[in-house]
């Protein structure tokens, strides 16, 4: 039903989970863990399987806060739980206040800072990758909460992987050259977002120890993952959710 990132395992005040497809009750193309609001699977399907994943988690959806994503780089400073629109990342350090992201592709983020306490959860698709919406939720951290680089720990979640996210010219060059691997003869490129976002923690300052990479691709893992791409847009998708327990010490 979920993973949990091993780099947080040492912080047992802290709450973090990244979902896969399995354990749901939705039926194909959506099977069977679709936690996606803004699918065509039916409501209920969605209403269950969320219901089932939370209780798994020990939380309560109501504490919950997610944005309706646009692959962009807006970025919320979250207080309280609640639904939004137009943010592709997500901050606080409000205990007891759940930040998610949704994701079948895009690169799900997640950042601890225990320190101060705080914590974001970002998507990061192609488009966010090249605005560097991880790096400018750190630097927004930083300046709301005092978040220093050495002191945070990141977990860079399962994506498609750069052997399957194959595009045209007109976004490869976007890329830098150390993310990206032009086709032998197809005149296309081979981009690799999860190393192209860990770039934005390193250029932060977050230390290479500090941070963890989920070996797992939502292409060549497709049983246990969505997969937009792969599956041509009908599919479900996976929770990133990270936020701290209000009886944290």
């Amino acid at each position: 039903m979920f993973t949990k990132p091993a780099i947080f395992a040492s912080f047992p005040g802290l709450l973090s989970a990244e979902s896969t497809r399995l354990g749901g009750v939705s039926a194909t193309p959506f099977a069977s863990l679709n936690l996606g609001l803004s699918t065509q699977d039916k409501p209920e399907h969605v209403a269950q399987n969320r219901q089932l994943f939370f209780e798994a988690l020990g939380i309560s959806e109501n504490v919950l806060a997610t944005s309706y994503q646009v692959h962009g780089a807006e970025i919320q400073v979250v207080t309280q739980a609640g639904r939004s629109e137009g943010y592709d990342a997500l901050m606080t350090n409000v205990p007891n206040v759940f930040v998610a992201v949704t994701v079948a592709d895009c690169t799900p983020v997640l950042i601890y800072d225990p320190k101060n306490q705080a914590v974001a959860a970002i998507h990061a698709g192609w488009r966010g990758t090249v605005a560097e919406i991880v790096l400018k939720t750190l630097e927004k951290m930083q300046i709301n909460y005092g978040t220093q680089p050495t002191d945070c720990y990141a977990y860079v979640g399962t994506c498609i992987d750069e052997c399957s996210f194959e595009v045209g010219v007109e976004v490869a060059v976007q890329f830098e050259s150390l993310f990206k691997r032009a086709g032998n003869t197809t005149g296309k490129y081979w981009v690799d977002l999860k190393r192209a976002n860990v770039a934005q923690l390193q250029a932060f300052g977050v230390p290479t120890s500090q941070i963890e990479v989920s070996p797992y691709s939502t292409v060549t893992h497709n049983d246990h993952y969505f997969s937009f791409r792969l599956e041509k847009g009908q599919t479900g998708r996976m929770l990133a959710v990270i936020g701290l327990s209000p009886h944290f010490i």
